[in-house]
Order: structure tokens, then sequence, then C-alpha cells
């Protein structure tokens, strides 16, 4: 990207750390930070984490890229697999950031189920974190029941066969790192996410079943707990991501949350005709104007 780039460790529990980068502006006490949290089977290194934090770090914004647990080749560094509902991680983040670099502004930014993650935290801070400034999630899946089931529809087979076979390829390296701790018989017979989830992410995240870790790592069930400007960005055509979550009144009656919905984007797309003043992706350039107080 071309931008000073610092790596960083944060300890969030005593068998979890987190990978992320660090883009400091020269004076990064005066700046606004962005905390960026990329999606499923995504990294600090997807493309779209990398065009946000260009554009955050151009309009003088301090910028932190982050890996979800395990992400970004980090499998070594927690002993649990991640989830939708481990919101404590960036609770965590957050305050160290506010104590340890007396950050005073800063504001959380997530895709997909990032989104959903940083939705989650924001709700469960609510007043607490006098740095917390604002979030902004971008087709966040705050209800993963109805999201998975949209996700394991026939025409939604590419995005499905893609996050199950990388959810495979996580699992069998996590397994390689602590051998017998789970069980890999049948792991190929596996078809469905919700099967997966219910073998795996469930038991391992603490959780009953599949049904169970869908319906408590929700970010629907704190968004009226939310007390920071919050704007939730979703296409009405997402293929797994259904708008009419949204249209709610928790969201829409919530004096915190602003809800824009274009007819299209697809699942965090939002591609533009290329403009005089910036590039296609219309949801990066919308980001910085929010944070930036433009829009």
């Amino acid at each position: 990207m071309g931008i000073p780039s610092e790596r960083r460790i944060f300890r969030t529990a005593p068998d979890t750390q987190l990978v992320g980068f660090c883009h400091w502006q020269p004076n990064r006490l005066t700046a606004q930070t962005v905390l960026l949290l990329h999606g499923l089977e995504g990294c600090c290194d997807s493309h779209y984490m990398h065009g946000i934090a260009a554009k955050a770090y151009a309009a003088g914004l301090n910028v932190v890229r982050l890996n979800q647990r395990t992400c970004g080749g980090t499998e070594h560094l927690s002993s649990t697999l991640y989830n939708s509902g481990l919101s404590a991680d960036y609770r965590s983040v957050v305050r160290e950031l506010a104590e340890t670099d007396q950050l005073k502004r800063i504001w959380l930014i997530g895709y997909s189920m990032g989104g959903n993650l940083l939705l989650k935290a924001t709700g469960e801070m609510g007043r607490t974190e006098p740095a917390l400034a604002g979030a902004v999630a971008v087709c966040p899946n705050i209800d993963p029941t109805r999201c998975v089931a949209e996700l394991e529809r026939p025409e939604n087979w590419i995005y499905h066969r893609h996050f199950l076979t990388q959810l495979k390829a996580r699992l069998r390296r996590k397994a390689a790192l602590v051998p017998g701790k789970w069980d890999l018989k049948g792991l190929e017979r596996i078809t469905r996410i919700s099967e997966f989830d219910d073998r795996y992410t469930a038991p391992d995240g603490g959780y009953r079943d599949a049904a169970d870790y869908y319906d408590r790592s929700g970010a629907r069930h704190v968004l009226d707990r939310i007390a920071v400007p919050t704007t939730i960005i979703t296409a009405q055509d997402d293929p797994f991501i259904p708008y009419a979550m949204f249209v709610t009144p928790t969201i829409q009656q919530q004096a915190f949350i602003r809800l824009i919905a274009p007819t299209h984007g697809g699942h965090c797309g939002f591609f533009q005709t290329q403009q005089a003043q910036e590039d296609r992706y219309w949801v990066e350039n919308r980001i910085i104007e929010i944070v930036t107080g433009v829009w």
C-alpha cells in the first residue's frame, strides 16, 4: 500500500493473540483511528481491507487492519477456532488502543461476519468506552440463523462451496497444530456449513449446537444498546444477508443507528461507474466520508 506499517500483537485472552497491522499518522494522538475487520475466511490482507486502509490513511486517519482468530496465517496463536460470537476480542483491542496507546477516537469498521462482530462489540460496550467514536458495518450477518439458511440455498452454491472448502482447510491446519483436539473423521463428507458448525464451530466455542451458536452470536440481540453513531450499509439484493433483517423497529427506531440500503450492491460489492474524484469502490468512499463527517 506504500504507507508506514507496524505489526502488532494483541493478547485478547490468556490463550489467544490477534495479529494486526497498524498504519500510524505522524501524530497518531491527534488523528482518529479506524479498526478494520474482515469477513468469513478473509484476513487483514483481503483486497477490500487494503482498499479501505489506503483511503483511510490518505484521509489522515490511523488504521489498524486486524485478523480474526486463526486468520491470516495465525492458526498457531489461538487454541480455538474463530466464530461470530467472539466480540470480546474486539472489546479488548479497543480497550488496549485507548488505554495503552492513548487514542481518543476509535471507529470500528467491519465487513459481513466482521460487521456482526463489531456491531455486537459496540452494543456490549454501550457507553462504557469513552474512546469509541462510532461504527460502520457493511452487510453484517446480524442474524446468523437466517443468513446461513440463505447461504445454503442452491443459487448461492458458489459462495457456499468457497466458504466451506476454506473452513475445512483451516480446520485441518489447526488440527495439525493440536493433534487429537478435533476429530477429522468424516470431515470430507460434510456438505453444508451448518453441518460443519454443528460438529466443530459450536462445541469449540462453548455452544450447545449450531442452532444455539447462530442464535446467540447475532448482533441483533444488542443493537438496542448501541450508544455511539453507527451506520449499517447493506444491499437490498445481497444474496445471503436478507434485507428484511434490517427493516425492524430495533434498527429503524434506534437513535444511534443509520441504515443505508441501496437497491443493488450484492454482498459487500457496491461497485459504481468510475467517478472523476473517486474510484469504483463506492462503499469504501462512503465509509471515509462517514468517519470524517462529510456524509
